[in-house]
């Protein structure tokens, strides 16, 4: 096991290392001068010289490189080129609200789609399941900003039940953001529900083909002790990996719903950080959601190595 966790650990840091130096990179693509989109069009080429001499981009690209890495990894993420603020406190208030927003999305969509696909394998190929799975598959290709103008027009506007905007304070508690969180939160959990729903179907299929099912069955086990005894206990497996590894892109995937909804998290501080030009945010920002969504595949195989020895034990 130990071996195990060592090698899963070593690739995750190789991965962060790799990313880092494609957001690095990406970041110095993107048109424009910093210098002269902070000091404006009508500065002089002096005082931009200056500037970019003051904020090391005259540097070669491989120590900005190296410099900017080392000062993330040690906690010093930079001042923001826009207001100055430091980069550190902005990006953790704002993962706080991500978070939250990541967390009610969770606790609606992955019990409600482990119910759905188990309901629907039950009644394999049957009215139920055919709904199941058309509701399901009209999920998951359906764009979050679509489901969420919807929600806005129908919940928010013509049925007056909750605000159509969420651009709360960022230090708002969650007990005064609770009814902000909800229209986001369905937003994104609708195309994950469709996904977890159609996962949990297909392998709890395959579990009720099991040899030990029908073994189960022929000693007369009752059918509810055999479902969540012998089925729902080996059918949730990759469902539980899934959902791990879904933490991660749900932060990252937040871009989209939380820009609709103006909702304070880290996806809309991203945009607002590249709308600015603003490099130290954009890739502070950006390291975060790959460390997340790295760490979150980290726990996915550990969870899965621990739910399945066999898969440890090939590795």
């Amino acid at each position: 096991m130990t071996t195990y966790l060592v090698r899963r650990f070593a690739f995750i840091l190789l991965t962060i290392i790799a990313a880092s130096l494609v957001i690095f990179v990406a970041t110095r693509m993107m048109p424009g001068d910093v210098a002269r989109v902070m000091l404006g069009q009508f500065a002089t080429d002096q005082a931009v010289e200056n500037l970019r001499e003051e904020l090391g981009l005259n540097r070669p690209a491989h120590v900005q490189y190296l410099d900017w890495l080392i000062h993330f990894l040690t906690g010093d993420w930079g001042v923001s080129l826009v207001n100055r603020l430091e980069v550190r406190g902005m990006v953790l208030q704002r993962l706080g609200n991500s978070l939250k927003l990541a967390a009610l999305s969770l606790g609606i969509y992955v019990p409600l789609g482990i119910l759905l696909g188990v309901v629907a394998a039950l009644n394999r190929e049957g009215p139920v399941d055919q709904a199941i799975s058309g509701l399901s598959m009209a999920l998951v290709g359906l764009p979050e900003f679509v489901t969420g103008l919807v929600l806005i027009a129908f919940v928010a506007i013509s049925w007056r039940l909750l605000p159509a905007n969420s651009s709360i304070d960022p230090d708002t508690p969650l007990r005064e953001a609770f009814k902000y969180l909800i229209l986001p939160a369905i937003t994104v959990s609708l195309t994950s529900l469709g996904y977890i729903a159609r996962m949990t179907r297909a392998s709890t299929i395959n579990v009720l083909r099991a040899d030990y099912v029908r073994a189960a069955e022929l000693k007369g086990l009752p059918r509810r002790q055999v479902l969540l005894k012998h089925v729902l206990r080996n059918s949730l497996l990759p469902t539980v990996t899934v959902v791990a590894m879904g933490i991660g892109w749900l932060i990252g995937g937040l871009i989209v719903t939380e820009s609709v909804y103006g909702y304070p998290g880290l996806g809309r501080l991203l945009v607002y950080g590249i709308q600015r030009r603003d490099l130290i945010l954009v890739q502070a920002v950006s390291m975060v959601i790959v460390t997340i969504y790295s760490f979150s595949n980290l726990v996915a195989d550990i969870l899965y190595g621990v739910l399945n020895p066999r898969i440890r034990l090939a590795d």
